[in-house]
């Protein structure tokens, strides 16, 4: 696959803009109009940051590998409230999320590499 430099650099800016909540400066009515104001635009105090996301999309992982577990485990045991059709969708569910999961580890492993390929 070969990424473009400049697109994956503006690509990582963007996604780190949305991951800190921060959109671009609006620019002012009144400063377009020449008239001198005091707003140089407004920039969102959320809390979040991209650690917190990536922490909270693994975590949802981790539970949906769990409850993939218990109701294998609950189904295997002769639950009779358990159905094989809620264990396949579980499991299913588990692997679809791990796989994309890593799928994601593998872009930001590639990034990586090719922002410190990168000539300074």
């Amino acid at each position: 696959m070969d990424i473009k430099s400049n697109s994956l650099y503006s690509q990582m800016q963007n996604m780190s803009l949305q991951a800190m909540g921060n959109k671009p400066p609006v620019i002012d009515a009144d400063v377009i109009n020449g008239i001198a104001s005091n707003s140089v635009g407004k920039v969102n105090q959320s809390t979040s940051n991209f650690g917190d996301m990536l922490t909270s999309a693994l975590k949802g992982v981790n539970d949906l590998q769990t409850e993939s577990g218990e109701k294998k485990r609950a189904f295997e045991m002769g639950d009779s409230n358990v159905t094989l059709a809620e264990v396949m969708i579980a499991s299913s569910k588990s692997g679809v999320a791990l796989d994309a999961t890593v799928q994601i580890r593998n872009k930001f492993v590639e990034a990586y590499k090719e922002i410190m390929s990168m000539p300074v």
